[in-house]
């Protein structure tokens, strides 16, 4: 199967638009409609619903959109696998979240990695939380990064560093009774920390902005003023400078962030040496 036409059938997937998969795609939005047309007579199925102004996958497309995902992400790993060369000759995947490719400090420790390491390629993934598990299971990657350590058996839990999801606002000495009418953004931290939200009073409204992404949530309260929790190691250069604020009385929301692996992963070893370099000098194994 050619893999053009399932990046272009998830293109389509994810804007809804023929058009705007097109200019993403910078092809001719003829040219995806015959893509498409092609992928379906290979399957036999129609995998869009082609109303004006209203693109939608069929059941036979949704059930197609995971296994295409999958495909392009084994393709794409192994072109990387097989070009791997006598200077570069493991390669590593690590998946996390993009909130957690956000935060401060991870570049440091790809670097630190790199600089510690030698032969070794890395392919950085975002991969949904709740995929996680399922990818290491599959071994489409190698490591992954997250806040919730899976308990299932065959994995090595390591956490590398403690953190705080914070209550940050864009005015100065803001208490919980101040922020009651200021703008929220809510940042999707999963459902342990959407238990918690719920449970603070003063923050029970309809979010102005509601996102996956740390740095958007960032900018937009930095920018257009608002409140909302956001994780230590995002906020805390701007807290330093005086841009944002903690505001007093909220309560603290304890985090840790932890590398996982499979025990049984046939590149053991260099997991455990990149595993040994320091993540903001906290290494401990679970």
């Amino acid at each position: 199967m050619d893999t053009e036409l399932l990046k272009t059938f998830l293109e389509v997937t994810k804007t809804r638009h023929f058009g705007r998969a097109a200019d993403n795609l910078f092809l001719t939005q003829s040219a995806v409609s015959f893509r498409i047309r092609q992928l379906e007579s290979q399957l036999g199925n129609p995998l869009f619903s082609r109303q004006r102004g209203n693109v939608h996958l069929t059941a036979a497309g949704e059930r197609l959109q995971p296994y295409a995902e999958a495909i392009l992400q084994t393709w794409g790993r192994a072109k990387q696998d097989v070009a791997l060369s006598e200077t570069l000759n493991t390669q590593i995947a690590i998946g996390a979240s993009a909130l957690f490719w956000e935060f401060d400090g991870i570049s440091d420790w790809i670097n630190r990695i790199y600089g510690s390491i030698p032969g070794l390629a890395l392919r950085l993934e975002s991969v949904p939380r709740q995929s996680m598990s399922k990818r290491l299971l599959d071994k489409t990657i190698d490591v992954a990064i997250t806040s919730e350590a899976p308990r299932i058996e065959n994995l090595q839990v390591t956490k590398v560093r403690d953190y705080q999801l914070q209550l940050v606002v864009h005015k100065p000495n803001c208490t919980m009774e101040n922020v009651r009418d200021i703008p929220l953004v809510y940042l999707d931290w999963g459902t342990r920390f959407s238990v918690e939200h719920s449970r603070i009073h003063e923050l029970q409204r309809t979010p102005i902005l509601h996102t996956h992404s740390s740095r958007m949530a960032l900018d937009y309260i930095l920018g257009s003023g608002g409140v909302g929790y956001l994780p230590s190691p995002v906020v805390a250069q701007s807290v330093d400078e005086g841009l944002l604020h903690v505001v007093e009385g909220a309560p603290v929301m304890e985090q840790s962030l932890y590398l996982i692996s499979r025990e049984d992963n046939e590149k053991s070893e260099m997991i455990e040496a990149m595993l040994a370099v320091p993540f903001n000098n906290v290494i401990e194994s679970v």
